[in-house]
């Protein structure tokens, strides 16, 4: 006998305006408390002291996840320039100081290195696992750990506001994996000024903007309400940025039990797509001479 899911189906995103000072972790475990929800996960972690953009799955959506991962994601930060922390933001202790500070020319020039594709190395304090540790686990223990440099894609990375000598604002737009704390650290180190980041806000990933996102306070407020349901978006807006294949009614049943369906697409073989019917999303896969070989078939 199959064990018996405790809560609700309930299946959609829930886009929050995350707050400082709470984990991206239990902001998840928030919303999946408030829709008494069988399943939930989030796309794509935020530092506890960042804020913005936490694009919460429920059910059925949480297989969509890998594309909200995969999006372009925007970010706006602050960096203090004169001083390196040991968690590159504020939140750490400063290991190292500058009393040099860069012209604006000389940051425009300097940022043109950490556009396109690029390698950074991830902050010591950060969820990369070593040999099944968490780094930030093995810094709090004072290990010093050399971190293997990862490949990132920045679409843009733009100098926003320059308030004083010892601030600079930024806005990047970049790929899957980005630590925007590295980016501070490395920036700081190519100016040699040094630097960290004082606050940051993820203004939008993928279809989700923050300012569409709902406050932890309405959440706790409309906890096991209907209006907490009527906040959801659809599964669909996880699959945006893959082509729609329309199904036939006799492909949807045969995909819905995990087998080829046919699908209506002017695709090339191997194109990795999602199949509808009435726009209603049945299944990802790949397209192959007319059907739709699932990969993820949405169960609802």
């Amino acid at each position: 006998m199959g064990r018996i899911k405790k809560g609700r189906a309930v299946t959609g995103w829930l886009i929050v305006d995350k707050p400082a000072g709470v984990t991206s972790t239990a902001v998840v475990n928030k919303v999946k408390w408030a829709l008494s929800a069988q399943k939930a996960g989030h796309a794509g972690t935020l530092d506890p002291d960042a804020t913005g953009v936490l694009a919460v799955a429920l059910g059925e959506a949480t297989k969509t996840i890998p594309y909200i991962t995969d999006a372009l994601k925007c970010y706006r930060f602050r960096v203090t320039l004169g001083a390196q922390t040991d968690t590159d933001d504020a939140s750490g202790k400063v290991v190292a100081t500058s009393a040099s500070r860069p012209t604006d020319a000389q940051i425009e020039a300097a940022l043109h290195a950490f556009r396109g594709d690029i390698s950074q190395v991830p902050p010591q304090y950060s969820a990369v696992k070593v040999d099944g540790d968490r780094a930030y686990d093995l810094a709090r223990e004072g290990e010093v750990m050399d971190l293997a440099p990862r490949p990132l894609w920045v679409e843009s990375l733009t100098l926003l506001n320059r308030p004083d000598p010892d601030h600079v604002e930024l806005e990047m737009v970049c790929g899957k994996g980005g630590y925007v704390r590295s980016i501070a650290r490395d920036l700081g180190l190519a100016l040699g000024c040094l630097g960290h980041v004082e606050w940051l806000r993820r203004t939008w990933s993928g279809p989700f903007d923050a300012e569409d996102g709902v406050t932890m306070e309405t959440v706790e407020a409309e906890a096991k309400t209907d209006a907490l349901d009527t906040r959801l978006l659809p599964l669909e807006l996880g699959l945006q940025d893959l082509p729609e294949f329309p199904a036939t009614p006799e492909g949807a049943a045969r995909l819905r039990n995990g087998n080829p369906g046919m699908v209506i697409a002017n695709a090339d073989w191997g194109t990795e797509g999602w199949a509808s019917l009435n726009g209603q999303a049945i299944a990802v896969g790949q397209y192959q001479g007319g059907e739709l070989h699932p990969s993820r078939v949405f169960n609802r």
